[in-house]
Formats: structure tokens, C-alpha cells, sequence
């Protein structure tokens, strides 16, 4: 088996969570190394020292780098973790940090993996779960109305 990133190895643990929980917001860096562990991407017995740090720290978007500046994860609360969504928050030197594992970089049964995040998890971006952001174009008056005459009617109790 090809060696991979360590960042990678974690998304993908991260990743086969979230796809076998579907209900469940975020998971525990424990669980994810376990994840990491069980699944044994690189074939070897047992799992890598730095997949816990990557989990806890390296990848995680949110978190001030150290070293790194992969945004690949999203602490949710204390010892919590769950895949990072465009629109996250993210740390200003993380901006342009790798979110995702290079297709070509990670084994071919995984692979599938980076469609379903593209298609099915990233798809809906957590931003708008934003209540300010939620507010984009609410002070809009309607389509193609006069603002003042649009309101002038609201005053009157007209639709």
C-alpha cells in the first residue's frame, strides 16, 4: 500500500465516520483515531504516532497552525471534531490550507470518499446555518417593486 499523508489518513478516518453516522454532527479525536486504527490505510499493525496530533491539532481549521496548515477538520467543542465544510470558521493563516486529500495521493478504495464529501457533505455549506449570514438580501425589497411604494403598502396592512 502506498504511504500516505498523515493529514490524509485522519480526513479519511474522519470521513468513513461521518459517512457510517450520518446523524451525528461531530466525533470525539479519540473515535477518530480508533477509525484511523482500525481501518490500517498504510497496512501497518498499528496506527501512526501522529494521527492523534493531527486529529487534535495540525488539521484542525479553526485552531491557530502548529505547524501546519491543513483545515481538513473543525472543532466543534472541546475534544470534538467533525469534517470542515467551506464556509467554516477558519483560522486567518489557514485560509488556503488543504481541506480535502489529493485523489491521486490517497489508495484507490478510498477515493469514492472525496466524491461523496464533495457531492453529498460539503455540498450544503455550513455558513448559512450562520444566523447573520442567514440575513443576506433580507432587507431587499421584492423583485422588480418600488421599495417605497412596497412599504407604504406593508404601513397600510396590504400585501
Amino acid at each position: 500500500m502506498p504511504l500516505i499523508r498523515v493529514a490524509d489518513e485522519v480526513w479519511i478516518a474522519a470521513a468513513l465516520l461521518h459517512r457510517r453516522y450520518p446523524d451525528r454532527e461531530d466525533f470525539a479525536v479519540g473515535e477518530i483515531v480508533r477509525r484511523a486504527a482500525e481501518e490500517r490505510v498504510t497496512g501497518a499493525a498499528a496506527v501512526r504516532p501522529g494521527v492523534q496530533s493531527h486529529a487534535y491539532l495540525h488539521c484542525v481549521a479553526n485552531r491557530p497552525p502548529n505547524p501546519g496548515r491543513y483545515r481538513m477538520l473543525v472543532e466543534t467543542s472541546k475534544g470534538r471534531r467533525r469534517l470542515f465544510r467551506p464556509g467554516d470558521p477558519c483560522h486567518p493563516l489557514r485560509a488556503a490550507g488543504k481541506a480535502v486529500p489529493e485523489p491521486r495521493a490517497v489508495p484507490a478504495p478510498y477515493r469514492g470518499l472525496i466524491d461523496w464529501y464533495r457531492r453529498d457533505y460539503a455540498g450544503a455549506p455550513a455558513a448559512e446555518a450562520d444566523p447573520i449570514l442567514a440575513l443576506r438580501g433580507a432587507g431587499r425589497a421584492p423583485a422588480g417593486g418600488d421599495p417605497d411604494a412596497w412599504l407604504a403598502r406593508l404601513r397600510r396592512g396590504a400585501p
